[in-house]
């Protein structure tokens, strides 16, 4: 019995770790500066040349890239926020410690 309760856990640890990972892949496309600008190839090509590099090397691709980018908006004519996730000025999908409800609605005993 302990051993079905042991796997049960280490596949729920498994199976939470890679949504983890996921999500982290997800999070890093859509961050991406200027992806409004950029086809889905262009978008494929940027996400896997940011997986190829070292932290340094992807820090500096990240200000060439967002040059390239800044450039390309003036050209269509267009403007894009100077930093990623400006469009709201901090209102993002909701991540971090907020006003979520959790499960329940928060009400309590009265």
């Amino acid at each position: 019995m302990k051993r079905v309760i042991y796997m049960a856990i280490m596949l729920a640890m498994t199976i939470g770790m890679a949504a983890g990972a996921m999500t982290a892949q997800a999070d890093e496309k859509e961050m991406t500066y200027g992806r409004e600008l950029m086809s889905e190839q262009e978008r494929r090509e940027h996400h896997q040349k940011m997986q190829s590099m070292n932290e340094e090397q992807r820090e500096q691709y990240r200000k060439e890239h967002h040059e390239r980018m800044k450039e390309r908006a003036k050209a269509q004519g267009k403007q894009i926020p100077d930093e990623v996730g400006e469009r709201g000025k901090g209102m993002g999908q909701g991540r971090g410690m907020g006003q979520g409800r959790g499960m329940g609605g928060g009400q309590g005993r009265r």
